[in-house]
């Protein structure tokens, strides 16, 4: 009789993080706001090379223009352009506005990404020392020596994470 054979692909945990990843990218991006969706794409349109170059052309059409270089087309800002300058300061107001919403966006994303770590990593830190625990039971089990280094009971402690953050703040410059 044939042996069946497993049609599941094996599992691929590098494959699974990254679907992972990128499923909660796609969540936050989803979860944006109308003004958030609104000021990312102008950021993103601002940002761009083709932006500058028509930026250039179009200021120095308009100067041009208004010094009377261009023969036939009459001046409608002379210098020192105070509606050149209107213009070009008002938009940069709103620019910097839309940045600005996009860059709390992001960085609200970024403070869930680094909540996310820092829980990734506690339990890990968890599962680490119960393992550690769990194998010093095994060769006490099996009558194994194993040499008493200091640095194996520290790593087998739990770790107090209130005593390392205030010892790090407490050895960190500050940042003035």
């Amino acid at each position: 009789m044939p042996k069946a054979t497993d049609q599941r692909a094996p599992f691929d945990p590098t494959r699974s993080n990254v679907e992972a990843i990128a499923r909660l990218e796609q969540e936050a991006l989803h979860h944006r706001s109308s003004g958030e969706r609104i000021s990312d794409f102008i950021t993103r349109i601002a940002g761009s090379l083709t932006v500058v170059i028509i930026h250039l052309l179009m200021i120095a059409l308009w100067v041009l223009i208004n010094l009377r270089l261009i023969p036939g087309i009459a001046p409608f800002d002379p210098f020192p352009f105070g509606i050149l300058t209107l213009i070009l300061a008002s938009e940069g107001v709103f620019l910097a506005i839309f940045i600005l919403i996009s860059q709390n966006r992001m960085t609200r994303q970024a403070d869930r990404r680094a909540h996310l770590d820092l829980q990734i990593s506690l339990l890990a830190e968890q599962e680490l020392t119960m393992i550690l625990r769990m194998q010093q039971r095994l060769c006490s089990h099996l009558g194994l020596e194993v040499e008493a280094a200091p640095e194996i009971e520290q790593l087998a402690k739990s770790t107090d994470v209130n005593r390392l953050v205030s010892e790090l703040q407490s050895r960190l410059p500050d940042s003035e």
